[in-house]
């Protein structure tokens, strides 16, 4: 998988690429990303559950920003202000499926704002497919490895508890409890996964993330 995106970041004109596999905006797992920018725009999308790789996953469609700052104003708003303090001028994101699964996508970034031409966008495609092959590979076994479904439930276990606890303290429902760590997350400038991990840990209680 790591192949599959660097081979992005060396065939097209873009800075740095991440894969991750979801179900939707609860269940999801970056399993690689070329450099710290791209881990950190995966990182922003899940904390707030929303962006262009949740987009493209929700509609199976490739989403083409071309110029972020002036798109995600609009589109994804709390995104766009998380994101302002990355060099980040443009994000093609591609959903990895095949006929009526979606399992995942693909989000490529550049530093500077400009599209991809034709021959590029193709080239993107075929890298897609060929990650989407790969993953199907490693969770039906085809691959040596656990598969990743087993590595997405497992790295998310503290979100899942922490979201467990709120449930539990506050009668919440599942949806809430986890919007509600988001909610803190970025009104505190960190990532779900810190906030989870202090829930979980009782470094931080349920109440605290009400106020």
């Amino acid at each position: 998988m790591a192949r599959v995106i660097r081979a992005c970041v060396d065939v097209l004109p873009v800075d740095g690429a991440s894969i991750s596999v979801m179900t939707g905006t609860q269940e999801r797992e970056m399993l690689f990303a070329s450099d710290d920018v791209a881990a950190q725009i995966e990182a922003l999308q899940f904390s707030l559950g929303e962006g262009p790789c949740f987009e493209a996953f929700t509609t199976r469609r490739p989403v083409l920003v071309p110029d972020l700052p002036q798109a995600s104003a609009s589109a994804w708003p709390v995104f766009a202000t998380a994101i302002e303090e990355l060099p980040v001028g443009a994000i093609f994101a591609f959903p990895l499926q095949t006929g009526a699964i979606t399992i995942g996508a693909i989000d490529l970034y550049r530093t500077r704002p400009g599209w991809l031409s034709g021959d590029e966008l193709t080239a993107a495609l075929e890298v897609v497919d060929l990650a989407t092959v790969v993953l199907l590979g490693l969770q039906l076994g085809d691959v040596a490895g656990d598969g990743w479904w087993g590595a997405l439930s497992s790295n998310r276990e503290q979100v899942h508890q922490a979201t467990g606890m709120l449930i539990a303290a506050m009668g919440v429902s599942a949806e809430e409890g986890l919007a509600r760590l988001r909610g803190y997350a970025f009104v505190m400038g960190r990532s779900v996964d810190e906030v989870a991990h202090d829930v979980v840990t009782r470094q931080l209680s349920p109440f605290e993330l009400d106020r």
